[in-house]
């Protein structure tokens, strides 16, 4: 059998992920694999094709940050595993803190509720890490003020205050003049 240029066949891979034909890509990179089996490209972009059937968004951004670091980063195939790991971990682990009834569940299938994500936080040991692990995939939901404090509070204290200034902006209209919001302003700027 005719081996066709590995070059090409990754074109024409990468073509289908773009256009968002992630069954196709899929086809494609596994067709890649089995004349070239240890080709890291074709194996990236099964993962990928993988979760773009699940979760494009996600799948989009990683493919994009893995463009960026191939040509950067020795281990960017490395990164990205880890990456897909993290992802599929954390998922999990919020599957197993959100059983609750059917409908509650639906008001939350695009997110996790702020109680939930601090539950998660605590168990993993790190803010941060939980955080950066969930903002590609998950929704944090906010229910109230004292929510809401907390995590913009949070977010400064991990050094994501521009993240946090956006938060308190998008909130102006839902606080009004309250006090207390007005005053995380100065928590975040004053670092």
């Amino acid at each position: 059998m005719i081996k066709i240029n590995q070059d090409l066949l990754l074109e024409r891979a990468e073509n289908a992920f773009l256009k968002g034909d992630y069954v196709n890509a899929l086809r494609s990179y596994g067709l890649i694999l089995e004349d070239y089996p240890a080709l890291d490209e074709a194996k990236i972009g099964v993962y990928l094709s993988d979760l773009g059937c699940e979760s494009e968004e996600e799948a989009q951004a990683l493919f994009d940050y893995y463009q960026i670091i191939k040509s950067e980063k020795e281990n960017a195939v490395d990164i990205i595993d880890g990456l897909i790991d993290s992802l599929a971990t954390t998922k999990e682990e919020i599957q197993k803190l959100v059983i609750e009834p059917k409908e509650e569940q639906m008001e939350y299938s695009d997110g996790i509720r702020y109680s939930d994500f601090t539950a998660l936080v605590e168990s993993r040991g790190s803010f941060r890490q939980t955080f950066e692990d969930i903002m590609f995939s998950t929704k944090v939901i906010i229910s109230n003020k004292d929510e809401f404090i907390d995590f913009v509070t949070q977010l400064s204290k991990e050094g994501f205050d521009e993240m946090a200034l956006s938060y308190l902006d998008a909130s102006s209209q839902l606080f009004g003049n309250d006090q207390e919001i007005l005053a995380l302003y100065h928590v975040v700027n004053s670092k």
